[in-house]
């Protein structure tokens, strides 16, 4: 189990814990995707040793006290540390979504259904309207939902996305016409900076292999050169040889044991002896000998628990805690 996935756990503890009322009312101050996370945790929470309930209230409990003096106006501290560190362009659409305001108000209800519901609602619709759904998504979300179409489908619909180099007003307006309102347009909506060969890349990441390979494929036979900086984005888990050492031992102590053991059985030699070189003496030799007594596993198993620890690296990086280098004096996360 990942680090992450401990703490969906004790969140979901927490929940039951308080009863039905005060989980309710937390539950109405989230956001569609830790909503869907939190109630799958519950729902396979069929036992839970009074131990580990007091556990996590206690844990709970010392976190609030800490924080308890804490008073801080949230909307207007994420407008100045964003609008600081990308830039009024960049800052004005990520601060619309964070405080669900601007253009993609009304994309919010596709936010709260599962992929299934939203590529059969979604599938028939023009490519060009699929991909500017898309790209008001969160990543995994989209790929998820793309995993749901042909083919066919799912190639065009990607390289439209990442041909994308904005939502026009009369994108917008048609959108709001084909979805029922979920998106309001105007001839005065400013052009929003959506879409093209970093968004491409971002869900192609949390694509399964067999797909990923299909969609750039068919990017290459349509443009090379774009198929090309789609691969050059895309942040693959060997990609983790490029990470310093700091930063390594910085991510294994974010990683549990099984979770490592799991993605590793798909790594390559030379990232698994990057990794034991960033333990301890002790650590890799358990790690070897776990790994060896590792009978196969499927890769779609390695694959899922490859880009969970990816995702854990893309948080740190977002933290600022670690720098993924690219080429040549870019860098990309």
């Amino acid at each position: 189990m990942a680090a992450t996935d401990e703490a969906v756990e004790k969140s979901a503890i927490l929940l039951i814990a308080l009863g039905e009322e005060n989980a309710a009312e937390v539950l109405k101050h989230l956001g569609p995707r830790e909503v869907q996370k939190l109630g799958h945790a519950m729902a396979g929470l069929k036992s839970v040793p009074r131990a580990r309930i007091e556990q996590v209230l206690e844990e709970f409990h010392a976190i609030v006290s800490e924080q308890a003096s804490l008073h801080v106006d949230t909307d207007a501290y994420i407008r100045s540390v964003l609008t600081k560190a990308l830039g009024d362009d960049k800052a004005t659409n990520l601060i619309s979504r964070i405080l669900q305001g601007g253009e993609t108000n009304g994309i919010e209800g596709l936010k709260w259904m599962d992929a299934p519901t939203v590529a059969d609602l979604i599938k028939n619709e023009h490519p060009q309207i699929i991909a500017t759904i898309l790209v008001h998504l969160e990543h995994d979300h989209a790929s998820e939902i793309l995993s749901y179409f042909t083919d066919r489908l799912r190639n065009d619909v990607v390289l439209r996305v990442a041909t994308l180099e904005g939502v026009q007003p009369a994108a917008l307006k048609e959108l709001n016409d084909v979805m029922l309102g979920l998106i309001s347009g105007s001839a005065n909506v400013k052009k929003a900076a959506m879409g093209g060969v970093r968004t491409v890349a971002e869900i192609l990441n949390f694509m399964g292999t067999a797909n990923e390979t299909s969609v750039i494929d068919s990017i290459r036979e349509y443009d090379p050169d774009l198929a090309q900086k789609i691969l050059d984005e895309m942040f693959v888990f060997e990609n983790l040889n490029d990470l310093d050492d700091r930063s390594v031992q910085l991510l294994l102590r974010e990683i549990q044991s099984d979770s490592l053991i799991l993605a590793l059985k798909g790594a390559s030699e030379g990232l698994r002896e990057k990794i034991f070189k960033n333990m301890s003496q002790r650590a890799a030799e358990m790690l070897r000998e776990d790994l060896e007594a590792k009978g196969p596993v499927r890769l779609s198993e390695v694959e899922a628990e490859q880009k969970e620890i990816l995702k854990i690296v893309r948080r740190l990086a977002d933290e600022g805690q670690i720098v993924m280098g690219g080429k040549g004096d870019d860098q990309f996360v």
